[in-house]
């Protein structure tokens, strides 16, 4: 790792050292706005820090691995999609404004599925609006914004329906509004898959530090055989799934999302075994592991399921077969 990319880390795990550090959503968006992580990846022209992307994976790491509250994914996804828009007029006090802390949300779906799963819509006064046809701001005032449950707490998604005369700012048309999208939804599986294997190593670590206390027959659990081999099982798919992640931060959109799909089905199943470790009362609201459970499966949606990429994979395929 870079000294830069340590630094980024270091940082993040003095300000969130763990993932109660961060329940506060309010207080964590202020914190993060601080740490400059939302100029992280706009130009230094504009403005902003110009660190690249495999940067951008370190923050997306610890935001998984403080579990963090709030629309901070959608915002990387909005200062994106401003720093390649530059002909758009007032982009510069947009972006200003938006590093800063100005939320701008939209959906964490692969575009072209509607404006659903989208974080934080009620507090944020723009939506960012992408599809193949076009990409753009729009406002949210008048905008029908229901909430859409689900059974991980620590993102609050909605749906969206803007006003019909709702102010909006094109960002890019035609051709290039296909290339912006598909290149936000990168961006997308990039920053899930990193909240992901965040949050499986914090959650493994939980883990391992409850078999090194729990005692059974007068001795810790860690001292079982078959629970070393479990826990080391899940070290080298973590181990690995990172490293996949590490070579992967400037991919194609379709190897992105096949990564993004393996990093979070890795997720779930360290989360899985944090709580077989734990035994019943893994589930109980006196032990965490069950909010990492939550958190992996919804990653494991969002972005385009496991099905989704696979699918999108053998088309790729076979149109390649059918050209060759």
């Amino acid at each position: 790792m870079s000294a830069l990319r340590r630094e980024l880390e270091d940082n993040a795990r003095k300000v969130f050292p763990d993932w109660q550090a961060a329940q506060d959503a309010e207080g964590s968006w202020a914190q993060m706005a601080e740490l400059g992580w939302f100029m992280a990846g706009v130009p230094e022209a504009l403005g902003g820090l110009g660190l690249e992307r495999r940067d951008l994976a370190v923050i997306f790491t610890e935001m998984g691995r403080a579990r963090m509250p709030g629309p901070a994914l959608a915002q990387f996804l909005a200062l994106e999609a401003l720093v390649q828009a530059p002909d758009v007029p007032g982009r510069e006090e947009l972006l200003e404004n938006a590093m800063a802390g100005a939320a701008i949300t939209t959906s964490l779906t692969i575009a072209g599925d509607g404006l659903s799963a989208v974080p934080d819509a009620d507090t944020a006064s723009q939506i960012l609006v992408r599809s193949a046809d076009e990409v753009a701001l729009v406002g949210l005032a008048g905008a029908k914004i229901t909430p859409f449950p689900t059974w991980d707490g620590s993102r609050r998604l909605f749906s969206v329906e803007p006003a019909p005369d709702a102010p909006r700012i094109p960002l890019a048309a035609g051709a290039e509004a296909a290339a912006l999208t598909e290149r936000l939804d990168g961006l997308l599986c990039l920053g899930l898959a990193g909240d992901a294997l965040g949050g499986a190593e914090a959650v493994l670590a939980m883990a391992i530090e409850y078999l090194g206390t729990r005692r059974q027959f007068d001795r810790p659990l860690a001292m079982f055989q078959a629970l070393k081999h479990r826990a080391a099982d899940l070290k080298v798919a973590l181990e690995t799934a990172t490293a996949l992640y590490e070579a992967s931060s400037e991919a194609a959109p379709l190897a992105l999302g096949a990564m993004k799909a393996h990093c979070c089905e890795v997720y779930k199943q360290v989360a899985e075994e944090a709580v077989q470790f734990h035994g019943g009362i893994g589930l109980t609201v006196e032990y965490p592991v069950h909010l990492f459970l939550k958190r992996a499966f919804l990653n494991r949606t969002l972005g385009g399921s496991a099905a989704f990429w696979n699918e999108s994979a053998g088309d790729a395929v076979l149109e390649r077969t059918s050209a060759g």
